[in-house]
């Protein structure tokens, strides 16, 4: 069983940075990816960037190419987006998730991550 607990969120302005932690409560060893996705009001979650644990590779979703930035601290066992020029259609709830499944593509769907922090809130005012 992996916890995961996601930090970081906040209230900000449009073009302003902010940066999200994801803290795993496992030890990463058998962690092949994990990756943040979002969901604003009345939407599905989509996901957002992602990234392999030992390796380091990363995909990203159109939407944050350029602006975020995904990475991973292996002796911290964290998780984190840095995002920049923020947009109000940012504005969502962001959730960390975790996989063991090993894969020769990184999972940019919710069904390829077993398990799922409980949210952190990003509103950007505009």
């Amino acid at each position: 069983q992996v916890q995961l607990v996601e930090s970081g969120g906040g209230l900000v302005q449009a073009g302003d940075s902010l940066r999200l932690s994801c803290a795993a409560s496992a030890h990463t060893v058998s962690t092949y990816a994990m990756g943040w996705f979002r969901q604003a009001p009345g939407k599905e979650r989509e996901f957002v960037a992602a990234i392999t644990w030992s390796a380091g590779s990363t995909a990203y979703a159109d939407s944050a190419k350029g602006r975020f930035t995904i990475s991973r601290d292996n002796t911290k066992n964290t998780l984190y987006l840095q995002m920049g020029s923020l947009k109000p259609e940012d504005t969502a709830v962001y959730y960390c998730a975790h996989t063991t499944r090993w894969g020769f593509r990184i999972p940019t769907g919710t069904s390829g991550y077993d398990y799922w922090g409980q949210g952190t809130q990003v509103t950007v005012s505009s």
